[in-house]
């Protein structure tokens, strides 16, 4: 008996350096912050820098600069919610297929959307965020639940790249909040939470990272601006 116990702790012994190799075979991952810098600078809002597959899960990094918002931004999310509009259904429109499809409805259903809502709210229906505050600052507005909303379109940058399957329109509800947010803020936005920004005064850029557990996004994706890696 003695003989088969220290039998076997040889075996595990022997394949211990096999199991670590094989733990160890992924590499980590760099990016630089001229990196970071050449992606911010490019057009557009809400920019992806990568998208990871880690084996059993995935996760998206991304970078986003948003404007100045003002009085007549529709209160909450101003440009985001234009940038977002124009993402979740001018995509079709945008890869040149004739015409776009008919917009999805999502989100509650109500006869007239009520005073003092939310207006440019977006929820993410499987990627939560970490919202992490590079630069400026701004008003970000969290919770609720969201009225009258638009899907993002399967085919748009939304879907396939940014965040994976989402609703958009106002939102509504007792657990609103409205924070003022600022450099070296941390925001954690679980999936299916509404969120927008309002009263930026000048612009706010923040990384955002989103694990993608159901592995919705478009793996291997790397934004041109990173160069080669």
């Amino acid at each position: 008996m003695k003989g088969a116990v220290l039998g076997i702790l040889g075996a595990v012994v022997m394949a211990a350096p096999a199991i670590v190799i094989a733990q160890g075979s992924a590499k980590a991952t760099y990016i630089t912050k001229e990196q970071v810098d050449a992606v911010n600078a490019t057009t557009g809002t809400d920019r992806t820098l990568e998208v990871f597959d880690l084996g059993k899960t995935a996760m998206s990094i991304g970078v986003v600069h948003r404007g100045a918002t003002n009085a007549a931004a529709r209160g909450a999310g101003g440009g985001a919610a234009a940038a977002r509009g124009a993402a979740a259904g001018g995509g079709a429109a945008a890869g040149g297929r004739g015409n776009a499809p008919a917009p999805v409805p999502c989100g509650e259903k109500v006869a007239s959307v009520p005073a003092g809502s939310a207006a440019g709210m977006i929820a993410h229906d499987q990627t939560t965020e970490t919202y992490i505050i590079i630069s400026g600052g701004g008003t970000l507005i969290t919770g609720g639940k969201i009225v009258n909303g638009t899907r993002s379109a399967p085919e748009s940058e939304v879907t396939k790249i940014l965040n994976g399957p989402s609703c958009s329109g106002p939102a509504v509800g007792s657990d609103v909040v409205r924070k003022v947010v600022k450099v070296g803020d941390i925001i954690v936005i679980p999936a299916g939470v509404p969120h927008g920004w309002t009263e930026i005064g000048d612009h706010v850029d923040y990384l955002s990272v989103r694990p993608d557990p159901d592995k919705v996004l478009q793996h291997g994706y790397v934004h041109p601006a990173m160069g080669t890696k």
